[in-house]
């Protein structure tokens, strides 16, 4: 394991941002349709979402290509397109509010403007249960393995957890989002070989796009302590297995 690289706490006036470790930063490359990073010795190793990528189950390729066929493959890349930035949009509102304590204004952009409703429910309803954030956008590596990127570290509920941030088009159910798990577990396993945490805990929090009504839906799913060595070991067999096939 690395050594822990652990510096004076930095804490900003406004409370939540309190950076606790000085985190590598990691170039990134493409490479045949993968994510690769490079790590501190040198080594390119894949992204956690181009290892999900790679080794989706065939149930969920087909059932993704199915929703491209039936909305149309012009119609599917526009949604997608505009899923991206309106996530990509909300992410940014949400740095600048924890590393800066506020808001900022919505803009005249009224593309911008779904993004920041999304953004101001997420902190109203679940950055209210984080009392500290290590850091935003945290290039993650487990060496010679993997590497990834987490929107966030930190303390939620008491409890040391990797935070995740997403936008959705539709309220998501826990069957859905496998997926997520593995990112959240991939991201801890990496921060606590490297830093020598012991973080269990994922949290997801998720926005649903504005409806008719023009108001967001706040969704969080949480990946527990107690299931973390199930979910660990999901992992595991899935970077496996993308070895084994790449």
């Amino acid at each position: 394991m690395n050594a822990i690289v652990v510096v004076a706490e930095k804490v900003s006036e406004f409370n939540l941002y309190k950076q606790k470790f000085e985190y590598h930063t990691l170039s990134r490359t493409s490479e045949n349709g993968k994510r690769l990073y490079l790590t501190p010795n040198g080594q390119r190793v894949p992204s956690v979402t181009t290892v999900l990528d790679k080794t989706k189950p065939e149930e969920k390729k087909q059932a993704l290509n199915e929703w491209r066929r039936r909305v149309g493959v012009d119609r599917a890349q526009a949604i997608t397109t505009e899923a991206a930035n309106r996530g990509t949009r909300m992410h940014t509102y949400l740095e600048r509010y924890i590393k800066e304590g506020a808001m900022p204004e919505r803009g005249s952009n009224p593309y911008s403007w779904d993004s920041h409703k999304m953004a101001q429910c997420v902190i109203d309803q679940g950055l209210s249960n984080v009392s500290e954030i290590w850091g935003v956008e945290i290039p993650l590596y487990f060496p010679s393995l993997y590497a990834g990127t987490t929107d966030g570290v930190g303390i939620h509920l008491g409890e040391e957890s990797i935070l995740d941030y997403k936008q959705t088009n539709k309220p998501k159910k826990q069957e859905w989002i496998e997926d997520y798990y593995l990112q959240l577990t991939a991201y801890a396993l990496a921060h606590n070989e490297v830093y020598g945490t012991n973080i269990r805990k994922g949290v997801v929090l998720m926005c649903v796009k504005p409806g008719d009504d023009g108001i967001p839906v706040y969704q969080e799913f949480i990946l527990e302590s107690k299931d973390f060595d199930y979910w660990s070991d999901q992992w595991w067999r899935r970077l496996e297995l993308y070895y084994l096939s790449n």
